[in-house]
Order: C-alpha cells, then sequence, then structure tokens
C-alpha cells in the first residue's frame, strides 16, 4: 500500500502563480489529472493539501473533492491561525459534504516575517483548539522558523504536528548541517511527524538523488520510519519532476529499510497520523 501524503489541486488564477518561474505549474490541476498518476504509481489513496489560496471556500472545495472521490483519503484543509472565530471556522467545515474526511489544517506560516509569530498568545490557542477538535497541524515553513515549530510543539503537546518537506532544507545550497541543527530539537518531540516530500524542489533542476538522499537518511534517524511519511508534493513536483519521478526518488532513499519500516513511510504512519480510512 502506498499512500500520497501530500499533494494539491489549484486552479491557474491562484496568486502565487503569478511569480517568475512558475510558468511549467501555472494551469489548472483537477482531479482527472491527478488519477492516472496514481494508477500508474501504485498509490492507493491520498492526502489533498490546502494549496495557498489561503480562503476557507477552498477547503469547502476540497472536502467537496473527498467526498466524490474515494482515491482521496483525507483533507488538510486551510484556517488562519490568528483568526479569532477559528472555533466557529472548524465548526462549518465539520457541517460541510466531505467532512469526515477532513483531518488537519494548515497556515502558510513559511510566508510569515515575524520570528515571534508561533509563540502569540492567540496563535497557540489556536492550535490547542485544532488538536482539541481532533485534527492534526501541518507546518509549512522554512528551515529558519524550525527552532520556533519546536517551541510551539512543546508548549500545545495535545495538538499533532506534521512537518512538511522536511522544514524545506535548503538542499540546493548545501544546507545540510545548516537543517540538521535546526530539526534535531523538533524530532524529540514526540507529537510531531514529518514528510518525505518537496525535496527534489528544495534540489532545484537537474537533481540526482544523491542531492536527497543525506537528508532522508537523517531524518529516518531523526524521527524513525514510525514518524514519517511520503509525499509526491504534486504539482509542485511538476517544476523539476514528474509525478513518476517523485516516488522513484523516494523509493530510492528507503532502500535499506526493512519490509515493516517501508510500509510505515509508504502508508502506516499517514493512515496512523491522519486515521485515513483506507481498504486493504
Amino acid at each position: 500500500m502506498i499512500i500520497d501524503a501530500h499533494h494539491h489541486l489549484w486552479t491557474a488564477d491562484y496568486q502565487w502563480l503569478a511569480a517568475p518561474g512558475l510558468e511549467a505549474i501555472r494551469r489548472d490541476y483537477t482531479i482527472a489529472d491527478l488519477l492516472p498518476h496514481l494508477d500508474e504509481a501504485g498509490v492507493t489513496a491520498t492526502v489533498l493539501v490546502e494549496a495557498g489560496r489561503c480562503d476557507a471556500e477552498e477547503t469547502v472545495e476540497f472536502l467537496a473533492h473527498a467526498a466524490t472521490t474515494p482515491r482521496i483519503a483525507g483533507v488538510v484543509g486551510w484556517a488562519s491561525l490568528t483568526d479569532p472565530a477559528i472555533a466557529a471556522t472548524l465548526a462549518g467545515y465539520r457541517e460541510l459534504p466531505g467532512a469526515t474526511k477532513l483531518v488537519g489544517l494548515r497556515d502558510q506560516v513559511q510566508g510569515v516575517a515575524d520570528p515571534g509569530h508561533l509563540a502569540r498568545s492567540d496563535v497557540r490557542a489556536a492550535l490547542a483548539a485544532i488538536g482539541a477538535a481532533g485534527l492534526t497541524f501541518d507546518l509549512v515553513v522554512h528551515v529558519g522558523q524550525l527552532t520556533s515549530c519546536a517551541e510551539a510543539a512543546r508548549a500545545t503537546p495535545g495538538t499533532t504536528f506534521v512537518l512538511d518537506h522536511l522544514g524545506k532544507p535548503r538542499i540546493a545550497a548545501a544546507g545540510l548541517a545548516e537543517w540538521r541543527t535546526a530539526v534535531r530539537d523538533l524530532a524529540g518531540c514526540d507529537n510531531v511527524v514529518a514528510k518525505l516530500s518537496g525535496l527534489l524542489t528544495e534540489a532545484g533542476p537537474g537533481w540526482r538523488v544523491a542531492d536527497i538522499r543525506p537528508y532522508v537518511d537523517t531524518a529516518l534517524e531523526l524521527f524513525g520510519p514510525h514518524r514519517l511519511m511520503a509525499g509526491s508534493d504534486w504539482p509542485v513536483c511538476d517544476l523539476v519532476a514528474s509525478y513518476a519521478e517523485a516516488w522513484t526518488a523516494i523509493d530510492a532513499g528507503l532502500g535499506e529499510l526493512s519490509a515493516n519500516e517501508r510500509a510505515d513511510v509508504l502508508a502506516g504512519t499517514a493512515i496512523r497520523t491522519y486515521a485515513l480510512e483506507v481498504g486493504s
């Protein structure tokens, strides 16, 4: 069994897609585009993650997609950590078609310049409320924010955090030592799991498996297979690699694991963390 624990859908008018260098993925990506990739790669089910539109209507649409698409086993929706009405937002999501597939939430923390953002009292309260609602919180952050992520995880032990893209190490800039130092403390928090996703994009065009292997090895060392899951980060990966190539690269980094350890990374961790219901 393989669970793609991190992919997106979007339309060409998403504001962030207007940035230079994103022409290759500045188009609509639909479920009809996704399904053939899943079949080709042998993926059983997926987790659909908010894609940076930063409005509740996107989550409404994603839950509707999940309600009619059995292969989408979970949705990580969007909510602002500074929304004083976040409890009402969560309650509203619970009333929607597909609500049973809402497994987590995410906010675009990577774009927040304030280094104290995750230490704000309202943000900490929101993180606690998300955990109390039985949802995870996905951390989309860069390497410079990992220390504050660890502090937030320790302060809200009732919430499970999922570190997207291993915290975006600067692979293209040979940033292994910097990232290892930054992520070690976060990996020491029992309520944090991490995703092997987005690494090819961080490695950049012309990537090699050898470029990402040290980061995969370090993640396996610090988190262990039981706290690691894998995701394609499609269609962002299309900037540097196809959907199939993304999975081939992940698989190459898991070659020395036992069968049970591989099963954890490729499916078990995602199923446990997100409480996914998938077929056998």
